[in-house]
């Protein structure tokens, strides 16, 4: 019996256990340093918040494990002999593997600031860095985030939710601005600062300072100015999880690099989820693709493949979604800061300056290209389908009702959407009735 070792227990190592495990009778070990059971990691900021508790994260019953033959390792793998196809931990001892599944996430950036390892200054990502945050923030008279992106926001949501007062520096000259078009980058600057936290844009961190104890007690930012503070939230990005693997002879760069069936240049060796990296971007896919549905998807993919069904990893249309404290955010196609040479472009902001819609299309053929909207919500099988189908902007705004994801008696936009593309178009689309029949089908296929 082949034993089939998953050094990780996020979303994409467990979806490549339960999908392995569907698929055949091979020896499962699952290994984490970082928690016994999996759990939504999503979740930890509900979990620091009071909305929920660490155990309504577990999507799975503990039992679960057991039933399913999968078996749990709570251990840190310190190195990897791929000659001997085993691993070492910590404690010295080994294990052996006839397939090896590194499926380890990633780790919150540092960049060598003065002070980076004093007490109460770090990421979010581990159940670790929630316990952490959990004891440095308790009476405590302000924090600082520096580094503007969807952790950065989702902390301050957090510290927001204890009273805790906020300090937000952004390097850049508007929040996630490397991702968001102008307009939607300053409404999420507006929104930030309705909640009262001190967002400071165009600021950079230079030093974090410690009291006597090695405790945060202020920071220093490139203009000089020292902000008092008893914790640093350093939320400027993340990168892959893969420092155990030197001199094991798999190849690496930012990441794990993969084909597109997620192999590594070594035999019986592969890589998925945030630590992996593609040799060959898929399209206009990010190399390494941080995404909670992507790590599902390449687990379900991979499964397939060690189980003798090679699969590649083919996620289809570009998706995502967040929540800026309360904006929720979804995105569909490519929607970049700037379009391009061959893209043209639309924007739609409410006049209350909380919900918009941006739509981006081919110049030539009208061919919907990408979508970005912001305080309400849109199907995702609806822009899915209008992608594989290729229909074009008036299309999509002809049964934009279709793609109303929000309860019946909620506010509706279309109308003035389609009224405003029409006056700056010079078109004369008429918005369609909503239709029960063409949702099912779009959702069925």
């Amino acid at each position: 019996m082949q034993h089939i070792v998953i050094i990780g227990n996020g979303i994409s190592g467990i979806t490549t256990a339960r999908h392995v495990r569907k698929l055949s009778d091979a020896k499962i070990t699952v290994i984490s340093a970082e928690t016994d059971h999996f759990f939504s990691r999503t979740a930890l900021m509900y979990i620091y918040m009071g909305h929920m508790k660490y155990e309504h994260t577990k999507p799975y019953e503990d039992w679960f494990w057991k039933k399913n033959r999968i078996e749990l390792k709570r251990a840190y793998v310190q190195s990897v002999d791929t000659n001997a196809k085993s691993l070492t931990f910590s404690d010295g001892e080994k294990m052996a593997y006839d397939k090896l599944v590194i499926a380890t996430g990633s780790k919150s950036n540092k960049f060598g600031w003065p002070g980076q390892d004093l007490k109460g200054v770090q990421g979010l990502y581990s159940y670790q860095d929630l316990e952490t945050m959990e004891e440095f923030t308790k009476g405590i008279s302000r924090a600082v985030i520096v580094g503007g992106g969807l952790i950065g926001i989702e902390i301050a949501e957090m510290l927001l939710s204890r009273n805790i007062p906020v300090t937000f520096l952004v390097r850049e000259k508007s929040f996630w601005n490397n991702v968001l078009p102008k307009d939607e980058s300053e409404m999420i600057n507006r929104h930030i600062r309705e909640h009262h936290i001190d967002l400071r844009l165009n600021h950079e961190l230079k030093e974090i300072v410690s009291d006597e104890n090695g405790r945060v007690k202020s920071i220093l930012t490139g203009t000089g100015e020292e902000i008092p503070c008893q914790f640093v939230g350093l939320t400027a990005g993340v990168s892959p999880n893969i420092d155990f693997l030197k001199n094991s002879g798999i190849e690496t760069k930012r990441g794990v690099l993969v084909d597109p069936f997620l192999k590594t240049n070594v035999d019986d060796v592969y890589a998925l989820g945030d630590c992996a990296e593609f040799i060959t971007a898929n399209g206009e896919r990010r190399p390494i693709e941080q995404v909670w549905y992507t790590g599902r998807m390449m687990g379900e993919a991979l499964a397939r493949t060690l189980c003798g069904k090679p699969t590649k990893y083919e996620p289809g249309h570009w998706f995502n979604s967040a929540k800026f404290l309360d904006i929720e955010y979804q995105t569909y196609g490519w929607v970049w800061p700037q379009p391009k040479a061959n893209e043209n472009d639309f924007y739609w902001e409410h006049e209350n300056g909380k919900i918009c819609l941006r739509l981006r299309w081919d110049k030539s053929t009208g061919k919907l290209l990408g979508v970005n909207n912001f305080g309400f919500r849109l199907r995702h099988h609806a822009f899915d389908n209008w992608f594989k189908q290729e229909r074009t902007v008036e299309y999509v705004l002809e049964h934009l009702k279709d793609a109303n994801f929000d309860p019946e008696l909620f506010k509706t936009y279309e109308q003035a959407i389609v009224d405003q593309f029409n006056a700056e178009n010079k078109t004369n689309i008429q918005l369609k009735k909503k239709s029960w029949k063409r949702i099912l089908e779009l959702v069925s296929n």
